[in-house]
């Protein structure tokens, strides 16, 4: 398939609920409901230091990211996934990609095993229901 009829083929609905799903699994991930605390204690972010943070700029360019990497796993998926492929799919890219070269950034920065597992699982997790989104739309 050439670009043009990817780029046709794609279907902007399945991207953006895809875009927010990993938004909405960030939220409870990091929330006190799952792994707020440990992430916090691992990154020596704190509550205080929360408050400073620009939230609006951090949510905004943080779906923006969500957006950019749904629309690169949708191409990547291709216009006749399904369910079962696109899972799959979005699974091999968070595991066989990102949970990989973060470990490898991780290992060089010492940072620990906890806060590496609580980022790159969170992505495989994410990538994985983002790939299953886009193959149901399909």
């Amino acid at each position: 398939m050439d670009m043009q009829n990817a780029f046709q083929n794609l279907n902007w609905l399945a991207i953006i609920t895809a875009a927010v799903s990993a938004f909405i699994l960030g939220g409870l991930w990091y929330s006190p409901l799952l792994f707020a605390k440990r992430w916090m204690k691992e990154t020596g972010i704190t509550e205080e230091s929360t408050k400073n943070a620009n939230m609006i700029k951090i949510f905004s360019l943080a779906f923006i990211l969500s957006l950019i990497a749904s629309f690169f796993l949708a191409m990547f998926i291709g216009a006749h996934a399904g369910a079962l492929f696109g899972s799959m799919a979005g699974f091999m890219a968070g595991l066989g990609w990102v949970f990989t070269f973060m470990g490898i950034s991780y290992l060089f920065e010492s940072r620990t095993m906890a806060h590496f597992l609580i980022n790159s699982v969170y992505s495989v997790v994410s990538l994985t229901v983002m790939g299953l989104i886009i193959g149901v739309f399909q």
